[in-house]
């Protein structure tokens, strides 16, 4: 499997195959005389902007906060949760369950619902 291409910027969903966004980030462990190993997938603002620039991360996670947002760091789903790498990367989690909504779901509540007309 080519990580970079099969998994990172991918559709991710749930059991259900209900979206959470995208595959935002990779986290290996590096370990001495040993291939690296795939820990995490990262999903969220902060982890897109740090791939940006590091610096990034920081501002959009403290004007984040600074708005009312709960979750302004990176949720991780350990690989182990996946279950299937394709067009879709597929985690065996609900994503009602779990923080990767919070970004969508605060940018819903705060900013989309006040829009005159939607």
């Amino acid at each position: 499997m080519d990580i970079i291409r099969d998994v990172l910027d991918n559709q991710l969903v749930d059991h259900n195959q209900r979206k959470m966004g995208k595959v935002d980030g990779i986290v290996m462990e590096l370990r001495d005389g040993e291939a690296p190993r795939l820990t995490y997938i990262e999903v969220g603002v902060t982890t897109l902007a740090r791939r940006l620039h590091p610096n990034l991360a920081d501002w959009v996670a403290a004007i984040a906060t600074k708005w009312g947002a709960k979750h302004s760091q990176p949720f991780r789903i350990p690989f182990s949760k996946v279950r299937d790498v394709g067009i879709d990367v597929e985690v065996d989690l609900e994503a009602e369950a779990t923080p990767a909504l919070a970004y969508e779901k605060w940018l819903r509540d705060r900013i989309i619902q006040r829009i005159p007309g939607e």
